[in-house]
């Protein structure tokens, strides 16, 4: 599993509410990603930051959906280039469904 922390500065007046609602509207968008396993979307108020915290089933497909052409239109849409980072997941300690998945990367 490969983990990808997304962080961008949101719009200058973009709001809590007006965050939540465009986060609530891509929804579809993401549940039919071939590989995303989870999508936390985030939002961070006293620094105006926006992002996304993405479980990917490989590195392959974290690679191909997070593309320079991907950071472009982001680019575009949000008036910043987002930072991605890619970790490596070596563990994930699932409470709610109660499991522990070891080497998921």
């Amino acid at each position: 599993m490969i983990t990808v922390l997304v962080t961008y500065k949101l719009p200058a007046g973009m709001d809590r509410a007006a965050a939540h609602k465009l986060s609530q509207s891509a929804v579809p968008k993401f549940q039919a990603l071939e590989g995303l396993q989870t999508k936390h979307f985030l939002y961070r108020e006293e620094e105006g930051l926006g992002g996304g915290f993405y479980a990917w089933e490989s590195r392959e497909k974290a690679e191909a959906f997070h593309s320079e052409a991907w950071l472009d239109s982001m680019e575009e849409r949000m008036g910043s280039r987002p930072e991605c980072r890619f970790f490596e997941t070596a563990v994930v300690v699932d409470n709610a469904g109660g499991q522990v998945l070891v080497d998921a990367a």
